[in-house]
This record gives C-alpha cells, structure tokens and sequence, in this order.
C-alpha cells in the first residue's frame, strides 16, 4: 500500500500539474487526509518546487457552516482569498487538488444558501478563472478513498473493507500498480487518447446526434470552430499538465444556442453533497427550458440557476463505454470517475481551448465564437450501452461517431 500510495502522488505531482523546479504549488487537501498529502509534498520538493502552500478543508466544517452560520456569511467570498488565488495564478503557480468528499455532506441543507455561497464566489474568482482559462497556470485533480465515500460506493462491505475496495478502484483507474510504472504508463495512455482526437478533429462536424432507449434524442451542434481534446493541456508558457487523473474522454464545445431535443442522464450526479437521481433535460436553442429529475430536483434547479450560462451547456464530452472505469461496474458518487465511465454534457461554461485562437480570445470575443460563459461548470453522465452518435459534416456527410456506446473507428 505505501508503494501504491507514493506511485500515486508521483503521479499527481509528476503527470498531473507536471511541477518544475522553482515553480510554487497550492495543494488543497482533506484535514482527513494530511499523511498524503505530506507524501504529495515531499515529491513536489524533490523535483524542485520554490515552495508548497497548503490549503486544508474539511467535510464537517463545511457541513457546520451551511447549517449554523451567519445567513449573510452565503452572500461573501473573502477578498484576501480571491486576491490569493489570483496572485498565485497570474505568476504560474501550479494547483493540485486532493479531493474526498462524502457524496451526501450537504444532505438537508437549504439549497438557497448553496446557490447564494456558489454565485458569491463566482463573482470574486472571475480573475482567477480567467487566467485558468487563458492556460496562464497548471493544475489537476485527484482523488483519496474516506470512509464516508467508501460506503456510499460499497454499503455492503464493512467500513475498512470499503476503504480498502474503493482504494483499489482508484488505483486501477489510474494505472498504479506499484512497481513505478505509473507515469510511463499514464503518458502512453495519453497518446491513445490523441488518436481519437485527430480522427475527430479531421472530420471537422458541423452536428451531432444522440440516441439511445433511455429517451436521449439530442441534436447538438458544435462551434464553428471547436477543437477537440484529450488528456493533457499545456500552459501559455509551454508546460504539459494533465488536469484529471483519471481521464478517458475526448471534449470540445458545443455551439451555445445550437442544441435541441431531450437528454436523460445515465448516472446519478453529485451536486453540493446531495445526489441527483434520472436528469431529464429538455433543451431548446440551447437553453435548457424543462429540468427534471425523480431525487434532488431542486438542487437541480438551483445549480442550472447560478446564471444566465448555467442553464446552457457548454462541454461535449465522447467517452467508450467499453473504458476501465465502465469496465468496473462501479458507480463512484463522484464525477472525476463516473465522468469517465460515460459520455457526458457539462452545463456551463465552455473551455476556451475547445474552440480555434480561444486561449487569446476576450469574453465578448469567445461569446462571438458561440462558446456559453457562466461561473460554473457541471458535468453529467449520457453515455449508455446502446447509445448512438452521428456526426454530420458541413459537407453533408453522415459519418458514425458512436455505435453501442463505443467509438465506430
């Protein structure tokens, strides 16, 4: 397990924000979890790290803050801490987040102080947001097997037994076996993945649609001038990061106005510590104009209502069912993996790099491009294993993206 777990933060730290000499990293990190993220550090500082600033949380905390504090606490965001975030960005600083929460820590607690805390910080990061999306600092996500997520995942197994099982689940995921192959393995894994993307960046699609039994009949048209992606990303400066660990998807912008009919997601979604079970979107000129859904429809309501972009989408994702996540059989509560199980939509904003030139594009320039802008980014799970996905050029042809849920080239 100690192999494991020091392959591991090698890989977040070596692969994930790819940390260079004399480069500062923020590690955020579950009070829970501070023996990792010493190990996480220790790496950092043995490949040259200027200096590791840590940044703790914690899930009871958080959980007591929502219930008791002060209701105009829900109104503020610190301006030392936005002011902090956007420092270390604008000079490059690496951020690496270690994350763990317990699917349901927010169960009960009123949604409108949810929504207020997510529009309030939104508004006092919008600096920070946009160096990230400018490709100005590295960063990436992983994640650390807890009690409380271990069981949500494995009710059935005892505490430690679920532990030890969900600890399993993200090392394979991940490719750590412990031998130190891991990073080798994860490179390799990353020039597959851009296999798909030049297939799907030669064709050059004007639509998409998607089928299955679920009740997904879904048009969606893509930016004129998207570019898909995978895997890695590479700052402005030059410095290769791979921002989640997991992936498996290969993603790009839909246009904002262009999509139309109904989706239904295929998984839950874990939104605010609650779970939101059978999404139903119905979609028109990109807008989503009905949300349903049978568990946690007002939390629903409340994420797609942050904004005017929340309730436009904003990331088109292409996932094979047949990927070693899907291949787990395991619905993880979390979407770093379950969005790497499956197809998926993310409601809100779009990544400027999905789209030709968008890294140096202005706000009202990227709009023009037909990209959605909100303050938040959510994404859901479509894919499914009979789902269907046809691709339509400007030319007229109608070429097969999907059959049965996997890639048909």
């Amino acid at each position: 397990m100690e192999n494991k777990l020091r392959e591991y933060a090698e890989l977040l730290v070596e692969v994930g924000v790819n940390i260079q000499k004399g480069q500062t990293l923020l590690l955020f990190a579950p009070v829970d979890h501070a023996p990792f993220a010493r190990m996480c550090a220790d790496v950092a500082y043995e490949n040259g790290c200027r200096e590791v600033v840590m940044m703790w949380n914690d899930d009871h905390m958080t959980r007591a803050k929502y219930l008791h504090a002060d209701d105009a606490v829900f109104d503020e965001f610190p301006q030392y801490r936005a002011d902090m975030m956007t420092m270390y960005a604008k000079e490059g600083a690496a951020f690496l987040h270690l994350i763990s929460d317990d699917p349901e820590n927010l169960l009960g607690v009123d949604s409108d102080r949810i929504l207020r805390s997510h529009k309030a910080s939104g508004q006092k990061l919008l600096e920070y947001r946009r160096y990230q999306d400018q490709n100005v600092f590295p960063w990436g996500i992983g994640a650390l097997s807890s009690p409380k997520w271990a069981k949500k995942v494995f009710p059935a197994l005892s505490e430690a037994e679920a532990v030890d099982a969900l600890w399993d689940k993200i090392f394979m995921a991940c490719r750590v076996k412990g031998d130190g192959t891991a990073v080798e393995a994860w490179r390799q894994h990353a020039e597959n993945l851009r296999k798909h993307v030049e297939i799907l960046n030669g064709y050059r699609f004007e639509k998409l649609h998607y089928e299955n039994a679920l009740g997904t009949d879904l048009w969606v048209e893509l930016a004129d001038e998207h570019i898909w992606e995978a895997g890695g990303d590479c700052t402005a400066s030059g410095q290769d990061y791979m921002p989640n660990i997991p992936t498996e998807e290969c993603f790009t912008a839909n246009k904002k106005t262009g999509i139309n009919g109904v989706v239904c997601a295929s998984m839950p979604l874990c939104r605010d510590g609650n779970v939101i079970e059978n999404i139903r979107f119905t979609m028109e000129n990109g807008k989503i104009v009905k949300a349903e859904a049978t568990k946690g429809e007002e939390i629903l309501k409340a994420a797609i209502s942050v904004d005017e972009g929340a309730s436009y989408f904003g990331e088109v994702a292409l996932v094979p069912y047949d990927s070693p996540i899907s291949n787990s059989k395991t619905l993880y509560y979390e979407t770093l993996f379950d969005e790497n199980a499956a197809c998926h939509f993310a409601f809100g904003k779009a990544y400027a790099s999905n789209v030709k030139g968008g890294t140096e594009m202005s706000k009202d320039e990227l709009k023009a491009a037909g990209l959605n802008d909100s303050i938040t980014h959510v994404d859901f799970m479509v894919g499914t294993a009979d789902l269907k996905v046809t691709g339509y050029t400007h030319d007229g042809r109608e070429i097969p993206v999907f059959i049965d849920g996997n890639f048909a080239f």
